[in-house]
């Protein structure tokens, strides 16, 4: 068994467990409603794991109680002055009726516009900004990422963008492919900049320790402050 997936209960607790071929065991709390997830070594059997989080609890619960604190946008519905996030900023949608395919657009500093037909739908007019927001990130990533394989000297074989519940982006070391979440563009150039670096240091350290911070602290040496700013921001409802 090279890794298994499972859950457990721990009180009226339910934590995703799994299991791999790793040293020690890792906890983590995921936004936005606060899952539990507990990365174990194979050898740890159910007992251990759950002694392990009731030694946690106290942990667990500050930072499941921060995490349903944060300001979050309830679900959008693309009306006239309703705020949309874009690169750290906020903006005010107009939307305007017209013939022909859909069109965003920034005006101002202050608007975002949704060109779209008359009688268009919810689903429609937010595949429209989706779409929208995933051309942005695309011209953005790419420099990035070229000043990051220099600077680290890695190369990355692919990347790609798609919508992700838990993490702000993952990395597949094997296939040196970077995901990078699709609510990144809502945010700061330098949180975006902070995930790509994050992920491109697992080609020089696969876990989550101190030669991983190491690098971390070496190459970008406020990360901890634009974690905290990404993690702080304003996300959409899920």
């Amino acid at each position: 068994m090279t890794e298994a997936v499972y859950k457990i209960k721990v009180g009226d607790m339910e934590i995703d467990v799994v299991k791999k071929d790793i040293k020690h065991l890792h906890l983590a709390v995921y936004p936005p409603t606060g899952r539990i997830r507990i990365a174990s070594p194979l050898r740890i059997d159910d007992e251990a794991i759950r002694l392990f989080a009731l030694s946690k609890m106290s942990w667990i619960k500050k930072n499941q109680a921060r995490l349903v604190a944060q300001p979050r946008q309830s679900p959008r519905q693309y009306l006239d002055r309703e705020t949309h996030y874009f690169q750290g900023r906020a903006y005010l949608l107009k939307v305007i009726a017209r013939k022909g395919a859909a069109e965003v657009t920034l005006a101002n500093h202050s608007e975002l516009i949704l060109y779209i037909r008359e009688g268009a739908s919810l689903a429609q007019k937010e595949k429209a900004m989706l779409a929208w927001y995933r051309k942005a990130l695309k011209l953005q990533i790419p420099d990035l990422i070229e000043k990051w394989e220099a600077k680290l000297g890695v190369q990355l074989d692919d990347w790609g963008i798609k919508k992700m519940k838990t993490k702000w982006g993952t990395c597949n070391i094997e296939a040196r492919r970077i995901w990078l979440n699709l609510e990144l563009a809502k945010h700061s150039v330098r949180c975006l900049e902070y995930v790509i670096l994050h992920e491109m240091v697992h080609l020089l350290e696969r876990h989550h320790n101190k030669n991983f911070r190491f690098y971390m602290d070496k190459y970008l040496p406020d990360w901890r402050a634009v974690r905290a700013e990404l993690n702080a921001g304003i996300i959409s409802a899920l």
